[in-house]
């Protein structure tokens, strides 16, 4: 088992007045499982995060960098000038104490928020808006970053952790610096009560089913799913099938698709 330990999480209980009430995420609808290997973990409340972070031109200081059950990435609590509290997601290297500021034309320092066209080609962003007032829709998971490449007049190219390159309008605000918590990736959990704390249950391979069961089931002893194409239990196309619709609105918006991983 392997735990990333920082001396800089807060111990203290999370802000009451930024907790929301929080179901069980079981995979069943209707009593009936359909979404299998989830169930059970942990009670978690959630955190309501400002993922907008509207409050422009509002200094604000970090209280506290807190973890939180619902992702990867760390939040930080900010305490604003104006008095109101909010957490934001937390960038790599923010500690408390540290001031942050969003604004349409805020300095360029790790943790600040600014406007795409405001920004210098190169700068590390996370958190981006896709659409104006929308607030930050990708680049949010842990130790994750993207790459200004480009400023035209209404549009920004964005180069994508998975080398995608994106056209974005100018206007959507993006967060300066790296998400935090980049060594999440490394986490062994060790056992698998852990993955049972986590809301992750039991999975079996379909090779080590029967026919009936799965459709990469039965044969004598060890079989591969040999001359079979993989298939999803229910008989649909699997590992590497297509997906995407080729009418998608945001192709337009795609300059370079994602590079394929072997």
């Amino acid at each position: 088992m392997s735990v990333v330990k920082v001396d800089y999480i807060s111990k203290k209980k999370p802000e009451k007045a930024l907790l929301a009430k929080q179901g069980k995420l079981a995979g069943r609808s209707h009593g009936k499982i359909s979404v299998r290997h989830q169930g059970g973990g942990n009670k978690q409340r959630y955190r309501i995060v400002d993922f907008l972070q509207d409050k422009l031109g509002v200094p604000g200081r970090v209280a506290a960098i807190e973890k939180d059950p619902n992702r990867k990435a760390f939040i930080a609590l900010v305490n604003y000038a104006d008095g109101e509290k909010r957490y934001i997601l937390a960038t790599e290297g923010m500690r408390a104490g540290q001031e942050v500021l969003s604004a349409e034309n805020a300095p360029v320092k790790p943790g600040n928020r600014a406007k795409l066209k405001n920004i210098p080609i190169g700068t590390t962003i996370c958190n981006l808006e896709l659409f104006p007032g929308r607030g930050g829709q990708i680049i949010r998971s842990a130790g994750s970053s993207a790459s200004l490449t480009a400023v035209d007049e209404k549009t920004a190219q964005i180069k994508l952790p998975s080398g995608e390159i994106r056209l974005v309008s100018n206007e959507c605000y993006a967060t300066i610096g790296q998400a935090s918590n980049f060594e999440s990736n490394s986490i062994n959990l060790g056992k698998a009560g852990k993955s049972r704390w986590l809301n992750i249950r039991p999975a079996v391979r379909g090779s080590a089913m029967n026919p009936v069961d799965h459709p990469h089931g039965g044969g004598e002893g060890r079989q591969g799913i040999g001359l079979k194409h993989p298939k999803t239990p229910w008989g649909k196309p699997a590992l590497g099938k297509k997906t995407r619709k080729k009418k998608k609105y945001s192709n337009k918006f795609i300059i370079k698709r994602r590079v394929k991983r072997k």
